[in-house]
């Protein structure tokens, strides 16, 4: 099983201006380094909680279909299934008809289930799924403890960005900031 992204998010749920706000910054000096931050404090609250903010689309590319006959998919939330597709011996590639496909987006992690499962040719990635992911669109469509989160993180790293050497960058994550969080990780047995 391989998962990774194929399309990045269009842009980041928290603004370069409402993070110069957060921050109480006036000036334009530093904007380079609070973007940079702002995407670095994105991808670790994605990270910590297996959600994707921003729509975004994803791959996941799978050698067998699962025995339960359902695979899930992460991160969280799952909108909508792009295509399924499964590579036979030669490498040719047919693609599975979204009718078939039945894609419970509730569920956490999201799962999909097909009606039939077409055997995979390759030994190896021969199943890919293509789904995308996020809460939406837009800042806006964000969980706002999951902004509140990014702020946090963005202004930690600002504080203590000269206490640490380069090598020891991001500091930690600030008192707090797991209980921002912690409502949207994923429970774990």
């Amino acid at each position: 099983m391989t998962l990774f992204r194929t399309v990045e998010p269009a842009l980041e749920p928290v603004t370069l201006a409402e993070a110069k706000a957060h921050l109480r910054l006036g000036h334009d000096s530093e904007d380079d380094l609070i973007s940079g931050l702002v995407r670095a404090a994105r991808d670790a609250v994605e990270r910590t909680t297996g959600t994707a903010l921003i729509e975004q689309d994803w791959r996941l590319a799978l050698d067998a279909w699962p025995r339960s006959g359902t695979v899930a998919l992460t991160p969280h939330p799952v909108r909508e299934i792009l295509s399924v597709t499964i590579y036979g011996s030669e490498g040719e590639a047919s693609v599975v008809d979204a009718s078939a496909c039945r894609l419970d987006p509730h569920a956490r992690p999201a799962r999909l289930w097909l009606a039939e499962r077409p055997a995979p040719g390759p030994a190896l990635n021969g199943i890919e799924v293509d789904f995308r992911a996020g809460y939406g669109e837009a800042g806006t469509d964000v969980p706002d403890m999951l902004k509140r989160a990014i702020l946090m993180l963005v202004a930690h790293w600002f504080e203590f960005r000269g206490v640490a050497g380069a090598a020891d960058q991001p500091v930690g994550h600030p008192p707090g900031f797991d209980r921002l969080v912690s409502a949207y990780r994923r429970a774990r047995l």
